[in-house]
């Protein structure tokens, strides 16, 4: 009778034990799945905060956008437009005036007529303007910003 009561002892003993371990192992498996969750949610969240002071921070410049020129409205397309063939067009006197010589960058020369001031592209302001694109005074603000960015890379050998 003892063996029998000993055998059940042990059997339980041993039973209890891997009951035991089991639940163990379970639990620590189910931790880590729920960290893997929480370091993911962490970073989504870090980074949705950045992009959301980041724009606070463009709308405060007046900038929705990263070519560093202000937002004065406007169709996008009529900003680009105007951006690009601004830059353009004073890349092209920039490097015109810097071949020929005799420039400060800033609009005029040292008594001569360079400079993005007397450029006339500078002054219509109107390359690959349409009137679909509205407003254009708009358009030539725009144009003569990225003109005068544009001259100033042409000049510096850009």
């Amino acid at each position: 009778m003892k063996r029998i009561n000993l055998k059940q002892t042990v059997g339980g003993a041993l039973l209890g034990l891997s009951l035991l371990l089991g639940i163990g192992m379970m639990s620590a498996t189910t931790a880590q799945a729920q960290y893997r969750n929480d370091d993911y949610y962490r970073r989504n969240r870090d980074y949705n905060q950045q992009r959301r002071r980041d724009t606070r921070y463009d709308r405060y410049r007046g900038n929705n956008s990263n070519d560093n020129y202000p937002n004065y409205g406007g169709s996008f397309e009529a900003r680009q437009t105007a951006l690009n063939a601004g830059y353009n067009e004073g890349l092209k006197e920039g490097r015109k005036d810097r071949n020929r010589g005799g420039n400060n960058g800033y609009g005029y020369g040292y008594g001569s007529n360079y400079g993005y001031s007397n450029s006339s592209a500078y002054q219509r302001a109107t390359k690959d303007y349409s009137s679909r694109f509205g407003n254009p005074a708009l358009y030539q603000q725009y144009f003569r910003l990225a003109f005068q960015t544009g001259y100033r890379d042409g000049l510096n050998g850009n």
